[in-house]
């Protein structure tokens, strides 16, 4: 996987070819097909490693923060995805957009996407217990950011 990672980053999925793969290998081509039946396959591990490393950065930096710190913890999250997605943009947009799979099998997965909402939901529900939720401001705010996504004017 390094040697192939190495070799899209160098000139793209599309012009490397298994051949140069297991030569920079150093391994013989059946030992490829011993682990990938294509390049495709390659990649969708590729994709895999790439997710995981990130969500592994992302949950380190996270766990950093006190266990309460709602606010801190969404700010980390957010400033830890930026910083892994920008220190490795240019492995993210081959493995992610360059090779685009033919369906849309394994783009529905998303492990990143998922902790984030899964600390949403901690979140929520940690500050629900703490104190009382506001019914009609939390609706009022809902709405505005609703408006402002579609670029429609918040009535204040």
């Amino acid at each position: 996987m390094n040697a192939a990672q190495r070799l899209f980053l160098e000139q793209g999925v599309g012009p490397a070819t298994i051949e140069q793969i297991t030569s920079r290998a150093d391994v013989a081509k059946g030992t490829f097909y011993l682990y990938f039946s294509s390049k495709d396959d390659i990649l969708a591990a590729l994709r895999e490693r790439f997710a995981q490393e990130l969500l592994a950065s992302i949950e380190a930096a996270i766990e950093a923060r006190p266990k309460e710190d709602w606010k801190g913890k969404l700010a980390t999250w957010a400033r830890s995805g930026v910083a892994g997605y920008l220190d490795s943009m240019r492995l993210h947009d081959i493995v992610f957009y360059e090779s685009r799979p033919p369906t849309r099998q394994g783009l529905v997965d998303n492990i990143i996407i998922d902790h984030l909402s899964g600390l949403l939901r901690d979140g929520v529900d940690a500050c629900t217990r703490q104190k009382r939720v506001k019914r009609r401001r939390l609706a009022r705010r809902l709405e505005q950011l609703c408006f402002r996504s579609v670029g429609l004017p918040s009535d204040s």
